[in-house]
């Protein structure tokens, strides 16, 4: 089943409220991300309510730094098909502007989560903060709880038992590093970028090479090469491929873009959503003398793709 997207916490009807929620900003889903989902996953049970997802849209961190590189590791509609396997029935994804940002933390735990969502229950982690100047805390939000109706669970950090740190900073250390087998570790499936296939240059089809186009938006720059990919059609088919993510320097194109080569296909994608696994990184960008050695190398990369994709 899909998840329910519910985008406020003001006006809702009563059988969108009641639930057992997991907090947070949630980007990305990570494994730890899916612990504190757990725990309100066993709340939920516990007392007979719906399981719910509260995040933000904007991430806080955009409102406050919009100037700030692009840092997403999904987008809102990504997360909620993240959630969906882990039997999420709500994301309240809640439009972090002026308001919210202006709201004590008692606030919050009072307008939003008590008297918006009717909350039942709420699973944070154990380095939760909210409200104005992140004053609250866990302990404050049990606080809170307890007069206003909803418990509270706090999850512990959790690591892996190889020490493999799992949050949102470290899968983005990952990615800058082109570890994409530790980013997919900690997320618990591959990293991925979803958006609108766009019009580029159409060099590729010159040369035999019809690619995807993907702008980046938001979403942190991997580092730039070529990687092995799984690309989701929007009616589902799942086409292997091979990828540029980056400015492709012998053509210094303007902004990084991700451009799929999609094997054995050929049909019209433009302004369908595409999804693309980045599941290998083969190598970083280069700059080639001419086309001749630019094709050759993209047989190369191809048949690298092809190897890895299989195994």
């Amino acid at each position: 089943m899909p998840v329910e997207v519910i985008r406020d916490w003001r006006d809702l009807t009563p059988d969108q409220k009641g639930a057992a929620v997991a907090i947070g900003a949630f980007d990305g889903v990570h494994r730890g991300h899916q612990a504190v989902i757990a725990s309100a996953r066993a709340a939920a049970r516990d007392l007979g309510v719906p399981l719910g997802v509260v995040s933000f849209d904007p991430h806080p961190r955009r409102w406050f730094q919009p100037d700030a590189a692009p840092f997403r590791l999904m987008t809102p509609d990504q997360m909620a098909r993240a959630l969906a396997p882990l039997g999420v029935d709500r994301l309240y994804l809640l439009p972090f502007d002026a308001e919210m940002a202006a709201m004590s933390d008692e606030g919050f735990a009072s307008e939003v989560l008590a008297g918006g969502l009717g909350i039942r229950h709420a699973a944070v982690g154990f380095d939760f903060t909210f409200g104005k100047g992140r004053t609250g805390s866990p302990e404050a939000l049990r606080r809170y709880g307890a007069d206003l109706g909803f418990s509270v669970s706090a999850v512990d950090r959790l690591d892996d038992p190889h020490g493999l740190k799992l949050s949102s900073s470290a899968v983005r250390e990952a990615l800058q590093a082109g570890d994409m087998d530790r980013a997919a570790a900690i997320l618990g499936r591959p990293f991925a970028i979803a958006g609108a296939v766009v019009h580029g240059d159409k060099r590729g089809r010159t040369i035999g090479v019809p690619t995807a186009n993907v702008a980046l938006g938001d979403y942190m720059r991997p580092a730039y090469g070529v990687y092995a990919t799984r690309s989701r059609l929007e009616d589902g088919r799942i086409i292997d491929g091979v990828a540029n993510l980056g400015i492709r320097p012998m053509f210094e194109t303007e902004q990084p873009m991700l451009e799929v080569w999609l094997f054995d296909f050929d049909e019209d994608l433009y302004g369908q959503t595409l999804e693309t696994d980045l599941v290998a990184r083969l190598r970083g960008e280069l700059k080639f003398d001419g086309l001749e050695p630019l094709k050759v190398q993209i047989a190369a990369d191809a048949a690298a793709a092809r190897a890895v994709l299989a195994g």
